[in-house]
C-alpha cells in the first residue's frame, strides 16, 4: 500500500479504525481478517461500483479465505427502500450467512446506508464493513453507525445505530467520480471546515485548485480532516443526543430540497450546500450572526466550485417537508446555526420567521450566493 493512515473511532463497546490511502481496495481482505473471523461474507454493491471495484474487493475478500455471496443493487437513492432492504434480507438467508457471517459495502452513500441498515436487522444484527468508494461517503456516511432506509414522508426516517468493524476509504476510488459526485462530497468537507475552525476553512481555500483537480495528497489531507471532526464529534455523543446534532448543518433545508425535488435529482452534497447557504441568511436574523460569516462561507464553497443547484423554489413545500424531518421535535423545525466558524447552535425556528425569510430566499436568488 503506498500510503496509509489509520483514523481510530473510540465508541463504548464498539471501536474501529478508518482505514484511508491508496490501494486499500486490494488489502480488503486482509483488513477485514484482522476484525472478522467469519467465513462468509455478503458484499453488496451497486450496478455502477462493481465493475469498477466491487470485483476487486470480492477477489481480494476470497484471498484471505472468506466465501464470498455478491449482490449487486441498482445505483441510486430509489434503492434506500423498504422493498430493497427486504429484498437483500431474502438474498442473505438464501445465501446461508448465519451469525457468524459479516456484510461488506462497497459503494456510496446509498450502499452504505442499505446494508448497514440490513446488518443492524438480519439475525439482530451482524457484523459489517464500509468500503466507501465517493467522497462524501469516505468523509461523512462510511464513519459514525447512522444507517437507514428512505420513506415516501421523508428520508432516513427508518433506522438503526450500527458502527462498522472497519472502514476502508481508497483515495484512488476518488478519481472516476463523475464531477457532480465530487462536487457533493466536497460540500461535505465544507461543511466540515464550518464546523471546525476557520483555519481548517483557510486551508480548503488555499488548497481548492489542488482539491478540484483531485490531488492525491491534498484529497487525503481533506479526507482526514473532514473524518476528524466527525469523529470527535461521534465520540462525544454517539447516539445523537447533542453535540452531534451540529452535523446536520446545512441538512435541514438540504433534505427538504432532495425531497421535493424527487429523490436523486439533487445531488446530496449539493442540496446540503445549499442548506448551508440559507442557514447562515436565516442565522443573521435568527440568532445575530454576521454577514462576514455568510460571506466566509460562500467564499469557501465558491473556491470549490460548489454552484447553487436548480430545485423548486416553492417555500410552503419545503417547510412542510422540513417540518417532517426527522431532526423536527413536535413539528418545530430545528435548525443548526453556525454564527462563525467552529462555533455553533442548534435552536428551533419560528414557523412564521421560515416561511417569510425562505420566500425572500428564493424570490431573490442573486440576493446571496452570486454576490459574495
Amino acid at each position: 500500500m503506498a500510503r496509509e493512515i489509520r483514523v481510530p473511532v473510540h465508541v463504548p463497546g464498539a471501536g474501529y479504525d478508518v482505514v484511508i490511502g491508496t490501494g486499500v481496495l486490494d488489502e480488503a481482505g486482509r483488513c477485514v481478517r484482522e476484525v472478522s473471523g467469519a467465513h462468509a461474507l455478503a458484499l453488496i454493491s451497486d450496478e455502477t461500483v462493481y465493475p469498477l471495484y466491487g470485483e476487486r474487493v470480492a477477489a481480494s475478500l476470497a484471498a484471505a479465505g472468506f466465501r464470498v455471496a455478491e449482490i449487486v443493487i441498482p445505483p441510486g437513492e430509489p434503492s434506500k427502500s423498504w422493498e430493497r432492504a427486504g429484498a437483500v434480507v431474502e438474498r442473505l438467508a438464501a445465501e446461508g450467512i448465519d451469525r457468524t457471517g459479516a456484510i461488506v459495502a462497497c459503494g456510496g452513500g446509498v450502499v452504505g446506508d442499505l446494508a448497514g441498515f440490513v446488518a443492524a436487522v438480519y439475525l439482530r444484527g451482524v457484523d459489517y464493513v464500509q468500503v466507501p468508494t465517493t467522497l462524501l461517503a469516505q468523509v461523512d456516511s462510511s464513519v459514525g453507525g447512522k444507517t437507514g432506509v428512505d420513506l415516501a414522508a421523508g428520508k432516513n426516517l427508518v433506522g438503526a445505530f450500527k458502527q462498522p468493524r472497519i472502514v476502508l476509504a481508497d483515495t484512488e476510488t476518488l478519481r472516476t467520480l463523475p464531477e457532480a459526485e465530487w462536487s457533493s462530497g466536497l460540500a461535505e468537507v465544507a461543511k466540515a471546515a464550518m464546523l471546525e475552525s476557520h483555519a481548517r476553512v483557510a486551508w480548503l481555500i488555499d488548497h481548492a485548485e489542488a482539491l478540484i483537480e483531485r490531488d492525491n495528497g491534498a484529497v487525503i489531507e481533506a479526507v482526514r480532516g473532514a473524518l476528524a471532526l466527525k469523529v470527535a464529534v461521534v465520540e462525544a455523543d454517539e447516539r445523537e443526543s447533542g453535540e452531534r446534532e451540529s452535523l446536520n448543518y446545512g441538512h435541514t433545508l438540504g433534505h427538504a430540497i432532495e425531497r421535493v425535488a424527487g429523490y436523486g435529482a439533487v445531488p446530496h452534497g449539493a442540496a446540503v450546500a445549499e442548506g448551508m447557504r440559507f442557514a447562515a441568511y436565516l442565522a443573521e436574523e435568527a440568532v445575530g450572526a454576521s454577514f462576514e460569516t455568510g460571506a466566509l462561507q460562500e467564499r469557501l464553497l465558491g473556491a470549490l466550485g460548489i454552484k447553487r443547484p436548480h430545485y423548486p423554489r416553492d417555500a410552503v413545500a419545503l417547510v412542510d417537508a422540513m417540518r417532517s424531518d426527522k431532526k423536527a421535535r413536535g413539528g418545530s423545525v430545528r435548525y443548526v446555526f453556525v454564527p462563525e466558524p467552529g462555533g455553533h447552535v442548534v435552536i428551533p425556528v419560528d414557523e412564521t420567521l421560515l416561511v417569510r425569510t425562505l420566500t425572500r430566499w428564493l424570490e431573490n436568488p442573486e440576493e446571496r450566493g452570486a454576490d459574495r
